[in-house]
């Protein structure tokens, strides 16, 4: 079933195509990334079914409903969660209190964030912790955490909302190699055993092509392949455009490492 569907997507800045005709499915569990160079239009893309920007013509339906140009707060309310490639957290709070504020937002007793909130959700903050990983960590001020880390409490806090769309921009920015690995091979998971749809543009070949199911290439606003990660490493226009030999043997790599 699709979870998400983007029809002939067009946005121009100016004199500037940053998106011309983008058009693709996502499934509920899959993994699709958005590769290609800089200025290829992958966050105008990205922005665009998240709601920061409105196309100029075309459509974003989720789950068969148009929400198109919606502000991103409705976008989130209707079963969007997001992550950024700078992680967005409290510094000043606890990791616990993090993910609480996250899941009282959600319930809409966003009041309560002026009261004290040690009581509010911590059992559910603590079971999505722990299904990150992050339990120990709970009462720890989320500033004395390594950056892996911290972009680990940040998918719980995706979580909080209980998205069936997951949109991650850059996941792993930032990261050392082996926590850029764990992270997507926490996501991956979970993705396919709760069926969360996840969307994410990355510049990590060895991370794409280790977990995406599938890959869009996009080139000047344009998608110019589209498929497994086979197939667009086996492309030559992608080879010749975006990954070269260096991309083509991380690629490689990343396919043979995992499988």
């Amino acid at each position: 079933m699709t979870l998400l569907a983007a029809e002939a997507l067009n946005k121009r800045f100016g004199g500037v195509v940053a998106a011309r005709d983008v058009a693709f499915a996502l499934s509920a569990g899959e993994m699709l990334a958005i590769i290609g160079p800089n200025g290829a239009g992958k966050s105008t893309t990205f922005n665009m079914v998240g709601g920061q920007l409105r196309p100029d013509s075309g459509r974003v339906l989720l789950g068969g409903e148009d929400i198109t140009g919606l502000p991103p707060r409705e976008v989130c309310r209707m079963g969007v969660g997001r992550t950024f490639q700078v992680a967005q957290t409290f510094l000043s709070m606890s990791v616990i209190e993090n993910v609480q504020m996250a899941l009282i937002a959600h319930a809409g007793r966003t009041r309560d964030m002026l009261a004290p909130t040690s009581r509010l959700f911590r059992q559910d903050a603590l079971a999505l912790l722990a299904r990150v990983g992050m339990e120990a960590a709970a009462d720890r001020p989320i500033g004395e955490l390594a950056y892996g880390d911290v972009k680990t409490v940040e998918l719980a806090i995706a979580l909080a909302a209980a998205p069936r769309l997951l949109l991650m921009d850059e996941p792993t920015a930032g990261m050392a190699p082996r926590e850029r690995a764990r992270l997507m091979q926490l996501t991956a998971g979970i993705a396919r055993e709760e069926g969360i749809g996840v969307l994410f543009t990355e510049h990590d070949m060895d991370a794409v092509f280790a977990h995406a199911d599938r890959i869009l290439v996009l080139v000047r606003g344009e998608i110019i392949a589209a498929g497994t990660p086979e197939q667009v490493r086996d492309d030559p226009e992608v080879q010749r455009v975006y990954l070269g030999t260096t991309g083509v043997r991380a690629a490689l790599r990343a396919r043979r490492a995992h499988g």
